[in-house]
């Protein structure tokens, strides 16, 4: 599997294993560590979570199953979120969802992380969504307080335009070492909005949520769909690949900008056509015909 570099003493699999939906795979925790193994085996060391996910209960499975086997820590790389509170039964207090980036909220949101995943460290933390009422000065405390006591390796953000990353960078001692965005066949604004060039120009490789555009592109119907769908399937058929998420997949990560999709699967074949999509390469004009499609015209 191919690494990629977010740091000196920290690397990625080039395509990472996504948390989102674990308390939907109705998994105990012995099945749960053989999905990870199973992946480990396919190169795949990077595992993507958020505090809130499944209802604030994905990190706890995680954790639950990791406990089985500890020694697998060391060869893996944890990434967790924080900064959304989410109406929910476990927290009565929330009286609406909104943002929270407040040091105490992130401070408390990675100790409970800790906990949950069974770990005495996380080696990336970001903030979920860019918030409208961020004191960036206080997340800058708590993102230097938690790299002190050795809580939390490295720092970086989810969903940030380049003017957010720039504001929050302009407050830390440390560079941010990935942006997770939207970012697909189908979804290209941040193709568009300067995201991704500004991750080229700081040398960060982005990770990509939602790569198969939430399953869009197996059901719908709209013309962007079937624009998209058709183009998948003529690059497919001059590659020999007909598997139209290989191609999805194959489609970022044959740019340039070192995009590293998260699989957010519990069918390990599924996870396997993730793998299997880098060793696909586009030429330059298979990979704008895609391009095209998306967008509807071609370039001027």
């Amino acid at each position: 599997m191919e690494k990629v570099q977010l740091a000196e003493d920290l690397s990625f699999s080039r395509v990472i294993h996504g948390l989102w939906r674990l308390a939907e795979w109705n998994m105990n925790s012995e099945e749960t560590l053989k999905l990870i193994e199973e992946c480990m085996d396919l190169g795949i060391t990077t595992f993507d979570h958020a505090d809130i996910y499944g209802d604030y209960t994905s990190e706890s499975l995680f954790g639950n199953a990791l406990e089985l086997k500890p020694s697998l820590r060391d060869a893996m790389q944890i990434v967790t979120k924080c900064g959304i509170k989410l109406l929910s039964s476990k927290y009565p207090e929330h009286e609406i969802q909104h943002y929270d980036t407040s040091k105490e909220h992130i401070l408390k949101s990675v100790n409970q992380s800790l906990v949950n995943l069974k770990t005495d460290y996380i080696d990336v933390l970001l903030i979920h969504r860019p918030d409208p009422f961020m004191d960036p000065q206080m997340v800058a405390e708590a993102f230097e307080q938690l790299k002190a006591e050795g809580k939390v390796r490295h720092f970086g953000v989810s969903n940030f335009t380049p003017s957010q990353f720039n504001m929050l960078s302009s407050y830390l001692n440390f560079s941010l070492v990935t942006n997770q965005v939207e970012v697909s066949a189908m979804h290209m604004e941040t193709f568009k909005d300067g995201t991704i060039e500004q991750c080229q120009e700081k040398r960060i490789a982005p990770m990509a949520w939602s790569p198969l555009a939430g399953g869009r592109i197996f059901t719908a119907n709209d013309e962007k769909a079937l624009r998209v769908r058709q183009a998948l399937e003529e690059v497919g058929n001059e590659l020999g690949v007909h598997a139209i998420d290989q191609l999805m997949y194959a489609w970022l990560l044959n740019h340039p900008a070192k995009i590293m999709p998260i699989a957010g699967s519990g069918n390990l074949q599924r996870i396997q056509q993730a793998v299997d999509a880098l060793s696909i390469k586009m030429t330059r004009q298979q990979w704008f015909k895609i391009w095209v499609a998306s967008n509807g015209h071609g370039v001027a």
